[in-house]
């Protein structure tokens, strides 16, 4: 764990091995801050904030739960977790669906 200047860690905050805190960054009261959690300079996390592992903050944060880099709210990141796992089956759709519309428009053109 690193903690830098200037900085001010709240009561009953939890900080796991090998997080880290830059200088001026204040972490609020009843925190969890997971494995390999890295907060940027100048940054406040409010209180009852918990950020999973390997988080990255570069922004400040308010009450709730955080994943990924750069943190986002959880509910968001496993969203977005699972739209870039399904990205090569959504291009494949689009490409599939754009021959369509071609076809379509191809046939349309010949009625008229």
């Amino acid at each position: 764990m690193q903690i830098a200047h200037n900085c001010v860690i709240g009561e009953d905050t939890v900080i796991s091995g090998q997080a880290g805190v830059a200088g001026s960054s204040t972490v609020g009261d009843d925190c969890i801050l997971a494995g390999q959690v890295g907060i940027a300079s100048h940054v406040n996390i409010g209180n009852k904030v918990i950020l999973l592992a390997q988080s990255g903050v570069t922004k400040s944060l308010k009450p709730g739960y955080y994943f990924g880099t750069p943190a986002k709210e959880l509910k968001s990141a496993h969203k977005l977790e699972a739209h870039l796992r399904n990205l090569p089956n959504y291009s494949d759709r689009i490409k599939e669906l754009e021959k369509e519309i071609k076809e379509l428009k191809e046939q349309l053109n010949k009625k008229l």
